[in-house]
């Protein structure tokens, strides 16, 4: 029969680790809905930017801001589920969201730092911000703005060369090389587009310089 301090100390340390894990439990149950509130709203925040509704954009950026900070909040203390996947698609979503503003307005980046986020997430976050200025690419085309559209070809570029000199493994980059191997796709099908406009307007500029008057 187990001696009765065996058994206290045995019921001890069980009762230890299941309390520890209560918390952790707690806490992923709580971070959870902020995650998906912070991927909602980042998404909304960008298609806000490809209107050109700045405030709109600064807003849900905000509101996706105050959401993860309470899942970071959340979190905290509990490294095990701080790690899981849904916290870091959720600061790379935020980071997203940032550097799309940050690219279409012409202003600074803001730093992994400045957003309060992890560095692999921010990587992640630039690459596919870069991604998403195809689209933006795509509408000033589609208005006649070609010296816009290769600005933000350009960018794209500058983003996605530079990504390429982090030169590390992905169980420490967290899959940059495969959102940059999407990323250099989408830029190649850019360029293409870009430069078929570009040839285009040439030759209508063409047409029109060598029709008669009227």
């Amino acid at each position: 029969m187990v001696e009765r301090a065996t058994h206290d100390r045995l019921r001890d340390c069980v009762a230890e680790v299941d309390g520890r894990l209560s918390a952790a439990s707690a806490a992923r149950e709580a971070a959870l809905p902020g995650c998906r509130a912070v991927i909602r709203a980042c998404g909304s925040s960008i298609k806000a930017v490809h209107r050109l509704e700045d405030d709109r954009a600064a807003t849900l950026a905000d509101e996706a801001e105050a959401a993860l900070r309470g899942v970071q909040s959340a979190v905290a203390g509990h490294p095990a589920i701080e790690h899981m996947g849904f916290v870091h698609d959720a600061e790379k979503e935020y980071a997203e969201a940032r550097c799309v503003m940050a690219l279409v307005a012409g202003r600074p980046l803001p730093s992994a730092d400045d957003l309060g986020v992890g560095g692999p997430a921010w990587l992640r976050g630039l690459a596919e911000a870069a991604s998403e200025l195809r689209r933006h690419m795509l509408d000033r085309l589609r208005a006649g703005e070609l010296a816009r559209a290769e600005h933000l070809l350009a960018l794209m570029d500058d983003v996605y060369d530079t990504l390429m000199s982090v030169d590390h493994p992905d169980a420490v980059t967290n899959g940059l090389r495969r959102t940059l191997d999407a990323l250099r796709a989408v830029l190649e099908r850019s360029r293409g587009d870009l430069t078929s406009a570009v040839v285009q307007a040439r030759l209508q500029e063409a047409i029109e310089s060598a029709a008669p008057p009227a």
